[in-house]
């Protein structure tokens, strides 16, 4: 029973690692991300010096090649020169993805989420009160709403195995969210990191 929690418990943290790794790399796959309007401005200068930080070292030599004949490329024509800022845009995001071990697919021209946009916000304000604000109100609220639920069903968890059943469902996902904030909030900031240790951690308690 214990080894089947732990590995029921890891897939899950695991599972919300995996999206919350999506969300946040879909946002630098959109026409609207950070890296797209790096490569704006360095087109726009005629110097790939900028958008060399979003890609590995070891991926540099291929980012340079594509800017130059994207340059070339944008000297025949107002035609040629969007299909090559595209060319341009679609190979930096792919390569930066490859650097985050990370699929890609494509561009999309979707706002990014709220969160994303208030911390690009806060870091252009120079200020992440507001965006401490808006997190904190929504991991309060999450935790309140869990809680809740968890607490009504445990009242009732004795009373027959549907109730108890729900109380289960109830608890799991109270604690399992509290448990994935705690992990979000005292983890590495790095993108592979929190996924390693879940494995470890789950592997260490199997």
């Amino acid at each position: 029973m214990i080894r089947l929690r732990n590995i029921l418990l890891g897939a899950l943290i695991l599972g919300f690692g995996l999206l919350a790794s999506v969300t946040a790399s879909a946002h630098c796959d959109t026409m609207k991300g950070p890296v797209v309007a790096t490569a704006k401005l360095a087109l726009k200068t005629g110097d790939v010096t900028p958008v060399l930080k979003w890609v590995k070292k070891e991926h540099e030599a291929e980012i340079r090649a594509a800017f130059a004949h994207t340059l070339k490329v944008r000297a025949l024509g107002a035609e040629a020169s969007e299909l090559a800022d595209n060319y341009f845009f679609e190979t930096l995001v792919r390569v930066h993805r490859m650097g985050e071990s990370a699929p890609y697919t494509g561009l999309s021209s979707e706002n990014p989420e709220p969160a994303i946009e208030a911390a690009d916000k806060a870091l252009v304000s120079g200020s992440v009160d507001d965006l401490v604000r808006m997190i904190t109100e929504n991991v309060a609220a999450g935790i309140r709403e869990r809680f809740g639920r968890a607490q009504e069903t445990r009242k009732h968890a004795d009373k027959s195995v549907e109730a108890g059943r729900e109380y289960v469902e109830a608890y799991v996902l109270f604690t399992h969210f509290v448990e994935r904030l705690h992990l979000d909030a005292t983890g590495s900031v790095g993108h592979n990191a929190k996924m390693e240790a879940v494995q470890t951690d789950a592997a260490h308690r199997d």
